[in-house]
């Protein structure tokens, strides 16, 4: 009877153990608090923009030269910079950006009034793979002064007339006659226009911006 009641309780024990529903693991020790915060920083950030700010020089060097005898204001021409544009240690544009400007005055002048004169600014720059508009002073450049030349001219004219005048008359002719000659050496000054203002190719010229200028980091 002992045997059969250890019996009966092993078979219980052994159903109420396959009875029992078995609980799904859990990982502990993970809580909100310990979760790795998800970055709101992304990977790779866009550099920010940066300002030249006027008064800064741009120093280029043309290509092509540019006169008052073909050039008229309106007019465009092309340069490269001779010196990079760096901006708190960044390289903005490197030595060798192409450059683009205008003529502003293209005055050829005369004998009595005045010498040529010829200004130019510059209005776009180059910046990586973008032409960015740019707003600067003027460059000028004058033709070099013709008076004594012009003096010359009207002398040699007076001495000739003279000559003409002392053959014709003597003395009062050669008067009259220097009257004469020296008139017709002021005709032909007044005639013949002086020489030309001239910006030869390769020159080298600095102009400094009047307003800043943002520009995209390429």
């Amino acid at each position: 009877m002992k045997t059969r009641i250890c019996v009966i309780a092993a078979i219980a024990v052994s159903m109420a153990a396959c009875s029992r529903t078995t609980e799904p693991s859990t990982v502990t020790g993970l809580t909100p608090e310990s979760t790795p915060a998800k970055s709101d920083t992304p990977l790779f950030s866009k550099p920010s923009p940066v300002t030249i700010e006027a008064g800064t020089p741009l120093k280029i060097r043309t290509d092509a030269s540019l006169s008052t005898k073909t050039t008229n204001a309106g007019d465009t021409f092309t340069a490269t910079l001779t010196e990079p544009i760096v901006i708190e240690g960044k390289e903005v544009a490197p030595r060798g950006a192409r450059v683009r400007g205008r003529v502003v005055d293209s005055n050829p002048g005369g004998r009595v009034k005045g010498v040529a004169t010829i200004s130019v600014r510059l209005t776009q720059l180059r910046i990586g793979t973008h032409d960015v508009a740019v707003s600067t002073g003027t460059v000028a450049r004058r033709a070099r002064a013709t008076k004594t030349r012009d003096a010359e001219k009207i002398g040699i004219g007076a001495g000739i007339g003279a000559a003409i005048g002392a053959i014709a008359g003597g003395g009062q002719g050669a008067a009259i006659g220097a009257g004469a000659g020296g008139a017709a050496g002021t005709g032909l000054v007044l005639a013949t226009k002086g020489e030309p203002a001239v910006i030869p190719a390769e020159t080298v010229l600095t102009f400094k911006l009047t307003m800043p200028v943002t520009v995209e980091p390429s």
